[in-house]
């Protein structure tokens, strides 16, 4: 019951944002306009659509396994690594450093931010670009968010990273739960307390802010917003305890090269050049030994 309603919280907040910025953002016309052209939009984006879904499916259904993989079979535990690397860069942690403005009103900003506010900034990119005459850039926010899962899923296989506050709760506040106890019902439905090498709050944040930047012709009153809010996650997850300055740096690094994939590559050239790749390995097997 607790998770239902703060489900229906987070929704009814996030689509009053949405709505509220895609009439300020995109424009009523531009909105209309894409929503009678419906059927051609969906199409053209329909197989990278997939692939995300794709990503998403197998990330929520292997979580058991996921977990047991990085626990007891490959994952190798980073925590004491980052925790040494920044008391050897930093006089004091950027983690510490942050906690110590903390006011009732600065948690209150943060807590927001990092649960409705990054829901909203995921979401709103696929309103602003479904609205666009062409469907490239969604194409590409498509890509970019299944290249950021899956290889953040990769992530959280090969390395276990336990967050500053799961660490040392009496050196780093565990200021989300603390503050937000109901975060609870909805961060255990989607994560696991070792999942925070890379930050994918971060990543996906930070390609947001980036495809925002790129299609800034478009919506530049995005740009700033865009920014803001991104920046905004960036250091509420810090703040709040979550993620290590270093988990912030390397989701940064793959929000840079999930971008780079997006507007590089399609769904279809990769499976194309996958494709290729097997055929090519099977020739080569099945020919006779010239010896």
């Amino acid at each position: 019951m607790a998770l239902v309603t703060v489900a229906l919280e987070l929704v009814l907040v996030v689509t009053t944002m949405l709505v509220t910025a895609s009439l300020v953002v995109v424009g009523p016309r531009r909105i209309a306009t894409a929503l009678s052209e419906f059927r051609w939009r969906l199409e053209v984006c329909l197989l990278p659509l997939a692939a995300l879904a794709a990503v998403l499916f197998v990330r929520w259904a292997t979580v058991d396994v996921t977990v047991r993989l990085e626990q007891r079979v490959i994952g190798y535990n980073l925590t004491p690594h980052l925790f040494e690397i920044e008391r050897i860069v930093f006089p004091e942690n950027p983690v510490a450093v942050l906690q110590s403005f903390q006011s009732p009103e600065l948690t209150s900003f943060f807590v927001f931010v990092y649960i409705y506010g990054y829901a909203f900034l995921l979401l709103f990119p696929f309103v602003a670009y479904f609205s666009l005459d062409r469907m490239e850039e969604l194409s590409t926010l498509l890509l970019s968010y299944t290249a950021n899962y899956g290889i953040g899923l990769g992530c959280y296989i090969l390395f276990m990273a336990f967050g500053p506050s799961n660490l040392a709760p009496d050196f780093f506040e565990r200021l989300l739960y603390d503050a937000f106890p109901q975060a609870a019902f909805l961060t255990y439905q989607v994560n696991q307390p070792t999942n925070v090498f890379p930050s994918l709050h971060t990543s996906l944040s930070v390609t947001v802010f980036l495809l925002a930047w790129l299609t800034r012709d478009e919506y530049p009153v995005w740009v700033p917003i865009a920014g803001v809010l991104a920046g905004s996650v960036l250091l509420s997850t810090m703040y709040l305890g979550i993620h290590w300055f270093s988990d912030v740096v390397a989701g940064t690094v793959l929000a840079v090269v999930s971008v780079y994939i997006g507007r590089n590559y399609t769904v279809a050239g990769i499976l194309h050049g996958v494709r290729d790749y097997v055929d090519a390995r099977l020739s080569r097997d099945g020919q006779p030994d010239s010896k």
